[in-house]
């Protein structure tokens, strides 16, 4: 995590990246949330902390993670392909980054009980493993489509002693698990704290977890130069649903504007076949789980259900800073469907021998379709191992 900030893309005052942000909550999370606003970058940038999360993040996290050249992939591309091997973090993806910086705040502000919202269930495990490395309740809220499709998460957070509970309302999928959790957080205001996965809730999180996520391009940079001579890809691609990885792997890029930012959203089954999770594409402003941002909604202000393969992707909004860099334009949106992912997955997995996950896959597929030049460095951020998504897989061996 870094105390410097992104001069044209940080958040202002009020938790806004341009039009994008704010925290819109009921009464009852004011005080957690306006305590949070105003203690977590002073928290964050004490001395103290940043030893102990330094020291967690190398020596239980397993950081740096390794910054990969995927020579068989450079070939076909006919470009340096890096891979950014977060999949390589313990418990299997970049999730961790963010849940170990929260759980030391968490301690610090007193908490004694942490929740979280999970949808392929890496955050879910990543929370439920924090938990028990300092020993606090957790419990995890999980669309109950997820909790099928994601089992041996389901398992693994279980084991670590944290409650899976089901979330059993709309389409049963992420965007249903975040709304079960701000529910607890409200009847459970003074002990609890909700460790949100993604770059998306009221403010402070997206900024937050941003924070602890830039981890990811910090390190990038400096594995670039080693390996090139250069700190600076042309291209960093990284997958999109709340965006946290692409959010870290963007982090300490976006005032380099000679570095294309590439963002790639689920189109599920095709983003005009009402089957999608195409934010950008199909969004309109508007306000979800305590932000402003784009999210798929009827004229009437109800969120369409979103869909996607990748049980991580399956959500219908963005946080407001890849809001603000679609506007700006600053980052280049653009989509997979189930298919292509499934494609790209066992391309990967064949060419480099790297399962990755299938939310990661999205972003694989998108080599297919950008003009590079021979000069050209390409980076991805493989932001997650694909053991969790095997049973998917196996559909289609």
């Amino acid at each position: 995590m870094t105390t410097t900030q992104q001069n044209n893309f940080a958040v202002d005052g009020h938790g806004y990246y341009g039009d994008f942000g704010g925290a819109f909550i009921p009464e009852m999370l004011y005080p957690n949330v306006k305590q949070l606003q105003d203690q977590y970058l002073k928290i964050t940038q004490e001395p103290a902390f940043q030893q102990e999360l330094q020291q967690l993040l190398r020596d239980y996290v397993g950081r740096p993670t390794p910054l990969f050249l995927a020579e068989r992939l450079s070939v076909k591309h006919g470009v340096p392909v890096y891979l950014k091997r977060e999949d390589l973090c313990h418990t299997g993806a970049h999730k961790i980054n963010n849940t170990v910086g929260q759980i030391l705040l968490a301690q610090r502000l007193g908490k004694k009980r942490i929740i979280a919202e999970t949808g392929a269930g890496q955050h879910g495990v990543a929370t439920a493993t924090v938990c028990a490395l300092k020993g606090l309740e957790c419990i995890v809220y999980m669309g109950e489509k997820d909790i099928e499709r994601q089992a041996p998460n389901v398992a693994r957070m279980q084991m670590l002693g944290a409650t899976v509970v089901p979330a059993v309302s709309g389409s049963k999928t992420l965007k249903d698990a975040t709304n079960e959790a701000i529910r607890d957080w409200i009847n459970n205001p003074v002990d609890t704290h909700y460790i949100i996965g993604s770059v998306v809730g009221p403010h402070p999180y997206p900024d937050m977890v941003a924070r602890f996520q830039s981890i990811i391009s910090e390190e990038i940079k400096k594995q670039l130069l080693e390996k090139t001579g250069s700190e600076l890809p042309s291209h960093v691609i990284a997958c999109v649903g709340g965006g946290s990885n692409a959010a870290g792997a963007f982090y300490h890029f976006l005032d380099d504007l000679s570095v294309q930012l590439v963002a790639v959203e689920a189109a599920g089954c095709g983003i005009d076949s009402g089957m999608s999770a195409a934010t950008t594409q199909l969004g309109k402003p508007g306000i979800l789980h305590g932000s402003k941002s784009l999210l798929m909604q009827t004229d009437d202000g109800q969120v369409v259900e979103p869909h996607s393969i990748s049980a991580g992707l399956d959500y219908p909004g963005i946080g407001p800073l890849h809001a603000h860099l679609f506007k700006t334009g600053r980052a280049t949106f653009m989509s997979a469907t189930d298919e292509q992912a499934i494609k790209a997955a066992f391309e990967v997995t064949r060419t480099e021998g790297i399962i990755p996950a299938l939310e990661t896959a999205h972003a694989f597929h998108i080599l297919n379709e950008l003009q590079f030049r021979k000069d050209d460095v390409v980076v991805i951020c493989l932001s997650g191992r694909g053991d969790k998504d095997l049973s998917t897989y196996m559909k289609y061996l």
